[in-house]
């Protein structure tokens, strides 16, 4: 009977613990028992069932008198009472304990030293062991000699919650407790859920510490430039902080405090589904590595090759890679606090300019608002896209009320004097629905980005878009200035001021919930609706 140590208590189980084991370890073990196949070119290919993403619905914190007065309740932060949690925990350790083997990793998440969290995390699954040490940052041997875990994660695929007995919705369940500083994954083979429970626990802690954690990817160029780019799934968020000719920091999640941006994580997790050499080569090459894990891509069985173009088992098929996979990453994780703030939306309203300049009202505004729209293309009947607004760019892992990251973000933007850029990567000319409307083409949006983080986009000429109030360039080298005014794009333009008008009003009927929490520069910051004659 071996012991793991969860918070104050011992628990006892006949199951071996593999400790702080290697790629080369953890692989082997997964193709061991069956957990994935090593592809042609090196890396383990798994299949997570039907949780091919998170589960936002199964989320829950403990409601108790650490958390009553400091969390943002709601859809997005559902309460567990602390008897529910207790019966959880009492059925998930008598369920570890009967595992005949488990993975336990002991990690930071955070890469600068005054800010990092050490995390314990035992999994059941060798890949996600191999997952979750290649996302969190890997403490060095020193380190690890004196390693204390302030947090534990336990992620049991195998464990079926009881909505009678624990208060969860479904057999699945992630419920956190800061009080205990424990979080329980079960019921989803999806490893994701371990990476973001851990960017929850320093959305949580941060904030007190006057530091901004953010959802967003960051890079710097070579002039010691660091820009952040925020953006929801499908934005681009990965794809344009991966250039050759800046030093990626990290794609997912950091924190920017009084010094620096740093990475909470030591790896990258990217979307793969139709992932090409030819758009994205630095990512493309991490799929022929040994270490990376690919999620739900398929493979064929006997050749060992992929083919990043069949979504039958998932469109959001992912690849977990460490960070120095990408050739022109930060030793260190970590860069100086940034010169420029990018928002990426995808709207396929193809109402918003492929770049606009943002005052700080503005940018707080539009980060509070967290837009992006999406196509529900595979739906019969489906017509209009649909709006996403997802407050401050990650909704789902903020347990704070959201106008405590808008306001540290405002003054971090107003005391280094950041110059703030909307970036639209979504649809021109029409709505993505419509016939023959293509999205945002990817060499121009480089070109816009590069204009702004060379400093050089200052210096073209701007106009006032009439709907959102956001300073749009009226030319830049290198880019078809058809792009750059929406309007102008549309055949129709009539239909493009209805669906602008459209777009403004789900602006304000969404910003509403937050009025009361921001000053009047910020409410007076966001679109207008049309006065009718």
């Amino acid at each position: 009977m071996t012991q793991v140590v969860i918070g104050d208590t011992a628990i006892g189980t006949k199951a071996d613990v593999a400790e702080n084991w290697n790629a080369a370890q953890l692989v082997e073990e997964a193709v061991r028992h069956g957990e994935g196949l090593l592809a042609k070119d090196g890396p383990i290919v798994v299949a997570t069932g039907k949780h091919t993403g998170r589960s936002a619905k199964d989320k829950f914190i403990v409601r108790d008198a650490e958390t009553d007065g400091t969390i943002w309740w709601g859809k997005t932060n559902v309460a567990m009472t602390p008897e529910n949690f207790a019966a959880l925990k009492a059925d998930f350790l008598a369920h570890m304990a009967g595992r005949d083997r488990l993975y336990r990793q002991q990690l930071f998440g955070g890469s600068q030293p005054e800010y990092r969290v050490g995390v314990q995390v035992v999994t059941e699954l060798a890949w996600h062991s191999q997952f979750i040490r290649t996302l969190l940052c890997r403490p060095t041997a020193d380190e690890l000699a004196n390693f204390a875990a302030e947090y534990t994660i336990i992620d049991l695929p195998s464990f079926r919650a009881d909505p009678a007995k624990h208060g969860t919705r479904t057999e699945t369940v992630v419920a956190v407790n800061f009080t205990e500083k424990l979080v329980l994954i079960g019921g989803t083979a999806y490893a994701g859920e371990m990476k973001k429970s851990v960017f929850g626990i320093l959305n949580y802690l941060l904030p007190m510490q006057g530091v901004m954690p953010m959802h967003c990817s960051a890079n710097i160029g070579p002039d010691g430039d660091t820009a952040v780019f925020f953006g929801l799934s499908g934005t681009g968020k990965t794809t344009l902080s991966a250039d050759a000719s800046r030093t990626l920091i990290g794609d997912d999640e950091h924190g920017w405090s009084d010094t620096a941006v740093f990475n909470f994580e030591g790896g990258c997790y990217a979307k793969m589904i139709r992932l090409s050499a030819e758009a994205e080569p630095e990512i493309f090459a991490t799929t022929k590595r040994f270490g990376t894990v690919l999620e739900n891509v398929v493979i064929n069985p006997a050749t060992r090759e992929l083919d990043f173009d069949d979504a039958s088992l998932a469109e959001n098929s992912r690849g977990s890679y460490p960070i120095d996979f990408i050739p022109n990453a930060s030793e260190k994780n970590m860069g100086p606090v940034p010169r420029n703030i990018i928002m990426l939306t995808a709207d396929a309203y193809g109402v918003l300019p492929p770049i606009a300049k943002m005052t700080p009202d503005q940018a707080m505004y539009h980060f509070l608002s967290g837009y992006t729209a999406r196509v529900a293309g595979t739906e019969i009947g489906v017509t209009e896209p649909e709006a996403t607004f997802s407050t401050c760019f990650g909704a789902p892992f903020m347990p704070r009320h959201p106008s405590v990251y808008g306001n540290l973000l405002k003054e971090r933007i107003a005391k280094g004097g950041v110059q703030c850029w909307l970036v639209n990567t979504g649809w021109t000319g029409g709505k993505a629905t419509m016939d023959g409307i293509k999205r945002m083409p990817i060499k121009a949006t480089r070109a816009l980005l590069n204009a702004a983080l060379d400093g050089s986009l200052n210096d073209a000429e701007f106009r006032k878009d009439p709907n959102f109030g956001f300073e749009v360039p009226v030319a830049v080298p290198g880019v078809d200035s058809a792009l750059l005014d929406p309007r102008a794009a549309w055949a129709d333009k009539a239909a493009y001021d209805q669906t602008a008008q459209t777009l403004v009003r789900q602006f304000i009927d969404n910003f509403a919930e937050f009025a009361d929490h921001v000053d009047a520069g910020v409410r007076e910051a966001g679109p207008k609706a049309a006065v009718a004659a």
